[in-house]
């Protein structure tokens, strides 16, 4: 059987980021120990987690977003849950075809090679 609680929160771009209950407190198990006296971490946690929300599946498998998370996203009438790891993405259907559409195979290629530059060495 599969998990039936999330946590919803901002995504970095104008998504919503579904996590897993699982995976959201291994997130915040990391977030917690980073430097409290630096600024920059007290403001990313409250970038982070604000708005964050738990959420849960109805019996039919469904789950009621929060308005406000509605609103930062632009979610509207048609949306896009993408699955990203060990998270879901959820858009504006229009800003995720957008997405693709501005992007070509050749950046794919470049952004591919520059993040997973010698990757394919560690375990």
């Amino acid at each position: 059987e599969g998990e039936s609680r999330f946590i919803i929160s901002r995504g970095f771009e104008k998504c919503l980021t579904l996590y897993p209950l699982k995976s959201w407190e291994l997130i915040i198990a990391k977030i917690s120990q980073l430097n409290d006296f630096d600024p920059k971490v007290r403001q990313f946690r409250r970038q982070f987690t604000g708005g964050a929300t738990e959420v849960e599946l109805d019996a039919a498998g469904r789950m009621l977003l929060p308005g406000s998370l509605k609103e930062f996203a632009g979610l509207n009438k048609d949306i896009i849950v993408s699955a990203a790891l060990d998270r879901f993405e959820i858009w504006d259907a229009g800003k995720y075809k957008q997405l693709f559409e501005d992007f070509s195979p050749e950046a794919f290629s470049s952004l591919a090679q520059e993040v997973m530059a010698n990757k394919n060495d560690q375990s």
